[in-house]
């Protein structure tokens, strides 16, 4: 209990001088800081900035995030992946608009209950918003907290991320340090005890309060138990053109890229002349069809390793949709597993 005190204090005091200089520091308002802690999640602070700032620009509010079309809102996501965070923003948006007047709660507890806030997010936002005692324990914190004490704890374990929650809830600070530590303990995890890599122990503040910087453990610590081996899939990938316009279609309600746009594709890796033949079958006049690359897509449990075809067809069957380019550039989000797919029109188109 002594140490983590002095471990929350030594963090809130070192914060408070280094702490680095971000948009969604610059204010405690918890839709701002709600949207930074759904956008950072399993993405880089580098990355996430001008997405951040384009978002808030479009819909500045709470109330205009619940009010936007869901194309709207994938297309200002396009990039950032996992676009279920961005549906899952705004269920809740219409929920605390429909049944708090567009307020947040102020307590881990009740902002755990609203529809894709979890424990760190729940924590993350009464912490800084609102200065309350409550631990946003992500992959940063666990990595700290476990080398503070030299814990070997599994930290892909639910129950070892609890433990270190209630650890540190016993002496978590109230008001603005709530919120500097939050903040704080994130950051030492991001640029002194670096995920990958030796960690940088003499410029870090909590250095003498290591255990494993002690021992000389930092290789052993954290634990995280191995993950399985992703599967590949290999898919084949059309880009079906028909005068100007290409085909799309929106993919299953349920599965990878849920109901999502993309170009069409096929299981397996077809020959050209497999691939001419799947087109025909489908019902398309095919004019020609040449290869057109390859890409590989990493999910978090499968891969794709894709192949790509494109032809030229004689008319646009109404199972898809059919756009320009531009249409398609400007319009539609793709997911970032057809990138490479996406530039091929975007320098043809």
């Amino acid at each position: 209990m002594e140490k983590t005190k002095r471990i929350i204090q030594k963090t809130v005091d070192w914060f408070r001088v280094h702490k680095v200089p971000l948009p969604w520091r610059e204010s405690r308002d918890p839709y701002r800081i709600w949207i930074s802690e759904v956008m950072l999640q399993q993405t880089r602070i580098e990355t996430v900035i001008p997405y951040y700032q384009r978002f808030l620009e479009e819909l500045p509010t709470v109330f205009d995030l619940a009010a936007c079309e869901e194309e709207k809102l994938l297309k200002l996501w396009e990039g950032l992946g996992y676009y279920s965070r961005a549906r899952n923003l705004k269920k809740c948006a219409e929920v605390l608009c429909a049944q708090c007047k567009g307020e947040f709660p102020q307590e881990a507890e009740q902002l755990e209950k609203l529809p894709g806030i979890g424990a760190y997010t729940a924590g993350a936002i009464a912490s800084i918003a609102f200065g309350k005692r409550a631990p946003a324990v992500d992959g940063n914190v666990l990595r700290v907290m476990t080398r503070l004490f030299a814990d070997k704890s599994d930290i892909a374990l639910s129950k070892t991320r609890e433990k270190i929650a209630a650890q540190l809830k016993e002496a978590y600070p109230e008001g603005a340090a709530a919120g500097d530590f939050t903040q704080g303990i994130m950051e030492i995890g991001e640029t002194k005890c670096i995920p990958n890599g030796v960690p940088l122990c003499p410029s870090c503040p909590l250095a003498e309060e290591c255990e494993t910087r002690r021992q000389k453990l930092w290789e052993e610590i954290p634990y995280k138990s191995p993950k399985k081996e992703r599967r590949i899939e290999e898919k084949t990938v059309f880009l079906l053109q028909c005068g100007e316009k290409y085909a799309i279609e929106k993919r299953a309600d349920s599965g990878l890229l849920a109901s999502l746009f993309g170009f069409p594709m096929a299981d397996g890796h077809c020959s050209e002349a497999s691939a001419r033949e799947q087109l025909c079958r489908a019902g398309f006049a095919v004019q020609s069809i040449a290869p057109c690359g390859s890409a590989k897509h990493i999910f978090t449990h499968v891969e794709w390793h894709m192949i790509g075809f494109w032809a030229q067809v004689e008319t646009p069957l109404p199972c898809y949709l059919w756009k320009t380019a531009p249409e398609i550039l400007e319009s539609v989000a793709l997911p970032s597993a057809f990138r490479a797919f996406r530039k091929i029109i975007q320098k043809n188109g």
